[in-house]
């Protein structure tokens, strides 16, 4: 079992911080003047129903969607629009998809090891040293010659999120990441990312896994229709939502 999580301190720096954001694909507003902090340390779940701009959130932080208008800094500096300091940018705020996105040709450790290698310059033993710490860490040491069509969903998730890690950045994002999972293979990603966030990594999570919510965030933010409705701990969230249309989204998504 993980250690109890500590909270974070009010007084965290602020690692990301959204201001003002607005995002449309062609006449559909996804995401309507939204404002968020994310404090380093911090584990922060986006909660809401499908369409509600929970992903396009996610994916706007590391800038794989441009936003119309407003502003997303990291660490005080306004996301990079292209270049170098770009991929600098995504080297440091690692994601980790609903889909796998692993090389089937490349071994895990292969995977594991290229973004290191090819982005930060580490040297391919300390490389390959470090993944295995990492396959370590997420159960998987013995399938570090194995390709990624050998594993089951669940271990190809483990392999994804170790790969993320390996980079050493100072903030994951994880957009739905055990939605294409079978039901038994979904425990064995969140153990690992309540490991992670009781470890104290900094974590911006969409997900529909209640559970997990509830045991590993630090704070639970709600949206409807690109709107941030509540924000609030896990336990005044679920417990005494103050939105009838969270206490409405709770109702359906509990009751099963």
């Amino acid at each position: 079992m993980p250690s109890p999580r500590t909270p974070v301190p009010d007084s965290a720096d602020v690692l990301v911080r959204l201001r003002g954001v607005h995002k449309s694909f062609g006449d559909h507003v996804v995401l309507r003047d939204v404002d968020l902090d994310v404090r380093s340390g911090e584990v922060v779940v986006l909660l809401g129903a499908s369409g509600s701009g929970k992903s396009t959130l996610c994916r706007c932080v590391n800038r794989l969607e441009t936003i119309d208008s407003g502003e997303i800094t990291i660490e005080g500096r306004a996301l990079p629009s292209e270049g170098r300091e770009l991929a600098r940018l995504r080297a440091d705020v690692g994601m980790v998809f609903q889909s796998f996105n692993l090389f089937g040709h490349r071994s895990v450790l292969d995977n594991i090891t290229l973004a290191p290698v090819k982005v930060r310059g580490v040297a391919r033993r300390e490389a390959a040293d470090r993944a295995r710490e990492l396959l370590t860490r997420v159960g998987l040491a013995h399938k570090a010659q194995a390709y990624p069509g050998e594993l089951s969903g669940g271990q190809q998730q483990r392999v994804a999120i170790a790969r993320a890690l390996a980079m050493n950045p100072k903030l994951i994002l994880f957009d739905e990441p055990t939605s294409a999972l079978d039901p038994e293979m979904i425990n064995e990603v969140l153990d690992v990312m309540t490991e992670l966030a009781a470890d104290g990594m900094t974590m911006l999570v969409v997900t529909h896994e209640m559970g997990f919510a509830r045991r590993a965030a630090d704070r639970v933010v709600f949206l409807d229709q690109g709107r941030i409705l509540e924000t609030g701990t896990p336990g005044s969230f679920f417990d005494a939502p103050r939105t009838d249309r969270a206490r409405d989204f709770l109702s359906k998504i509990l009751s099963h």
